[in-house]
């Protein structure tokens, strides 16, 4: 076993009540879409485990910048798209879901409302997206791109990952995120700040433990709550 998994596992032990951010991710989604309901997952990418659960509630439907997007097999159908138009007509689906995709969105008010677009009245769009004001978002927002691909699957202990897209962060933050919503006829029905294992850690021991503290200082007050690494987002079309 490697010091990482020995860590994670003894720190952020699931045995001991620990939801790590993907399983609580889902359970969001599960608690918001109607069973065997139409679903949408934008930026879905090849197979993952988003898309198999996502895949498990409902017939599941993907659209992606990256033509990877065609190897999904947990999906009934996928598109490659260029920019923020889906090939589905208005009202077509019961969930949209994002998961760390609105973080690369160049134009959020018009992919805010191509989503509504393409969602049911009532559906609801579902969301996870780093925080701005999180020391990782911060340190990508004020780096250049070639920073990122040099270090970000380093420090996440993810060699031979595809590179990271590039970052915009145009609506990455709680209220960024508020005042798009209500402009493209969305309700804000929850918006979570939620911090998890220190994935950014896993390069080397003394990171871990730096960035441990951190998650745990962010998670002991709803004072520090600003700070907290991720948004989970549900977003219901009026």
């Amino acid at each position: 076993m490697s010091w990482q998994q020995g860590y994670l596992n003894r720190y952020y032990d699931k045995s001991r009540g620990w939801v790590d951010g993907t399983t609580e991710f889902h359970d969001l989604c599960r608690s918001a879409i109607a069973p065997n309901g139409k679903i949408l997952e934008i930026g879905a990418g090849p197979t993952n485990r988003t898309s198999q659960f996502l895949a498990s509630l409902g017939e599941t439907y993907g659209v992606d910048i990256d033509p990877d997007v065609h190897n999904n097999t947990a999906l009934s159908q996928a598109h490659t798209i260029s920019g923020d138009s889906y090939p589905y007509g208005d009202a077509t689906f019961d969930a949209c879901i994002s998961n760390y995709v609105a973080e690369h969105v160049e134009d959020p008010k018009a992919h805010l409302e191509e989503v509504a677009r393409v969602l049911k009245p009532g559906g609801a769009y579902l969301l996870r997206t780093p925080n701005l004001y999180h020391y990782v978002s911060l340190i990508s927002w004020l780096t250049p791109h070639w920073f990122h691909t040099a270090v970000a699957n380093r420090l996440r202990n993810q060699r031979g990952h595809h590179d990271p897209y590039p970052t915009v962060y145009a609506m990455n933050t709680k209220q960024a995120l508020t005042n798009l919503a209500h402009s493209a006829g969305f309700e804000v029905e929850r918006l979570s700040l939620v911090e998890k294992e220190p994935s950014y850690g896993l390069y080397a021991r003394p990171l871990f433990f730096a960035f441990m503290a951190y998650e745990r200082l962010v998670n002991s007050s709803e004072l520090v709550a600003p700070l907290r690494s991720n948004l989970f987002v549900i977003l219901r079309k009026r």
